[in-house]
């Protein structure tokens, strides 16, 4: 083991001996995440975030275990973590500042990928979309490819798989997507033999989109390849603990400073209608299991409290009452369901016993906001589904939300809805009620 101490002659050294540690720690990062990264053409900005987090800490635990090998003394720990400190800004902002370019040259024209679609049918369709639904994506299909063309076709047909290579090598095709039945083998060992001869990347579209409108995580069984529904990182060991690590300590926090609020709150709720402080309704919460849920009481003591959702001039709810409502303030007991590991700070709202029987029925994918536990906030709250759900489509479009959320949960996207929620509050909800 090397051992380099500070004297007066070797302080330059020490640190330039450092500075190649750091430069050799950084190695894993462009082979694990730059490349992937910034090549994802539709990567949302919350994902390059949390990869850009993860590469510093990737960073900082490699360049300990190398300092374990050479011992410098005194260890400059002031310098060293001015430097990750700043690393921790630089990069996910420089990587944010990256994409933000490349969109901006993408909608313009520019850095783009030829793009050719084998099929025409309802998978290729939905494939389109998708990629002409953001032109920062940069997709340009040139073409289309398949052994039949239906009268009602508009897109840019070119012909038969037959004439698919001469295409490729005439236009300079980037990308193959193949949407046909991977039944049809003829057809499939084609084009893969096209992509291959010409180097072109070839990617297969299963079309079970046409009976699933939903997000699948690709796992194996040996050497089949196996599509499982509904994939979530907050599924993974060490987001959960991340994310109740997260809870406990938030909730912690909210509940020491609750007396200021707890207190006038339940006098005021005493002194303004008959009755308890607190509202406790059976809710569905994580892997549907029941369990209690409190708020402070907006409405006078009734018997349809269990059945009737409030509605916006509600005669049940007291003066009071309206405005912890508008204010959220009506939530916060909630947080002793998070301390009690019965709810998340963020997640699906967690909905009564009645609601999840009707609605179960109704709505497809509604039990799959059970997954996760229920959440005091979630993102279908701040993207403007809260309140009352009058019509059917509101409870959809709550469903849609929290599935979306589901499936594409990052710690970042959680900060991010308590960020709104409480802008939310300060501005007033106008559909809490």
């Amino acid at each position: 083991m090397m051992v380099m101490r500070y004297t007066p002659g070797n302080n330059g050294l020490a640190m330039r001996i450092m500075l190649v540690c750091i430069n050799i720690a950084y190695i894993p990062v462009p082979l694990l995440f730059t490349r992937k990264v910034l090549s994802n053409r539709s990567i949302h900005i919350d994902r390059i975030i949390a990869k850009a987090l993860t590469a510093v800490f990737l960073t900082a635990c490699c360049f300990s275990a190398i300092l374990l090998y050479i011992d410098i003394e005194p260890v400059p720990y002031r310098k060293l973590g001015l430097f990750f400190l700043l690393y921790l800004v630089v990069l996910p902002l420089s990587w944010t500042i990256f994409r933000e370019i490349m969109k901006y040259f993408r909608r313009r024209g520019y850095n783009y990928l030829k793009v050719v679609i084998i099929g025409t049918g309802s998978t290729a369709a939905k494939l389109v979309t998708n990629m002409e639904e953001n032109t920062s994506y940069g997709y340009r299909i040139v073409g289309f490819f398949s052994p039949y063309k239906p009268a009602d076709f508009k897109g840019n047909y070119q012909g038969t798989i037959d004439d698919l290579e001469a295409f490729v090598q005439e236009y300079g095709v980037d990308e193959i997507y193949y949407t046909l039945s991977g039944e049809d083998r003829e057809s499939l060992a084609k084009v893969l033999k096209v992509s291959e001869d010409n180097m072109v990347k070839f990617y297969y579209v299963p079309q079970i989109n046409r009976y699933f409108d939903r997000i699948f995580n690709l796992t194996a069984v040996g050497t089949t390849p196996v599509l499982a529904t509904h994939p979530t990182a907050v599924s993974v060991w060490y987001n959960k603990l991340l994310k109740r690590t997260f809870d406990i300590t938030f909730s912690s926090a909210v509940l020491i400073c609750s007396p200021i609020i707890f207190v006038p709150v339940a006098i005021a709720i005493k002194l303004s209608s008959p009755g308890p402080v607190f509202f406790r309704q059976k809710r569905t919460g994580y892997h549907g299991k029941d369990f209690t849920c409190y708020k402070f009481r907006t409405m006078k003591v009734n018997k349809d409290s269990d059945r009737l959702q409030a509605t916006k001039n509600d005669p049940r709810k007291t003066r009071l009452g309206e405005f912890l409502r508008k204010t959220s303030i009506d939530e916060l007991p909630q947080f002793f369901n998070v301390l009690r590991g019965d709810m998340s700070v963020v997640g699906p709202r967690p909905h009564m016993l009645r609601h999840t029987e009707q609605y179960t029925e109704l709505i497809d994918q509604y039990m799959v906001r059970h997954i996760v536990p229920p959440g005091i906030t979630g993102w279908a709250q701040v993207t403007g589904f809260r309140g009352e759900t009058k019509e059917l489509w509101q409870m959809q479009g709550r469903v849609e939300r929290d599935v979306w959320y589901i499936e594409h949960w990052t710690f970042l996207l959680d900060l991010k809805i308590i960020v709104l929620t409480v802008l939310n509050a300060i501005r007033g909800e106008k559909n809490a009620f």
